[in-house]
């Protein structure tokens, strides 16, 4: 499942901290994201860090780092578990926090670029994506 704002979610939590030429690292994947989605501060703890730089921690700051790589190759050095947490976050994001989704699809494409590379895949997977 490739999507920017896919991409997005897991720098967001803690995915996607990369070396070149290599999976990202699987070193957060077992991060409850049930329990960071229930919670307010830590979702806007994230989102802020991925959309200012600041108040980010140091996975936070590397991972801001990397948005851009993941960004251009759809995921392509995620994992099968990264790429289904994501999709989750994804899902929440869209069903609950339509502004938050928003704003990150206008900050990290804002020409559509990724929505339309994806749009087909992401709705098979069941990702319904709001008219821009």
């Amino acid at each position: 499942m490739n999507n920017v704002f896919v991409i997005c979610f897991i720098a967001l939590f803690g995915f996607v901290l990369c070396r070149p030429d290599e999976k990202y690292t699987s070193k957060y994947d077992n991060v409850d994201v049930d329990e960071i989605l229930k919670s307010e501060r830590l979702l806007n703890n994230y989102y802020n860090c991925i959309m200012t730089g600041e108040a980010c921690t140091p996975d936070g700051k590397e991972l801001r780092m990397n948005m851009p790589d993941a960004l251009k190759t759809g995921c392509s050095k995620c994992t099968d578990k990264q790429k289904g947490m994501s999709k989750k976050v994804v899902n929440f994001l869209l069903e609950k926090k339509p502004d938050m989704y928003k704003k990150l699809e206008d900050k990290f494409d804002p020409e559509g670029v990724y929505r339309m590379k994806y749009k087909a895949e992401l709705e098979a997977e069941g990702i319904k994506l709001s008219r821009k």
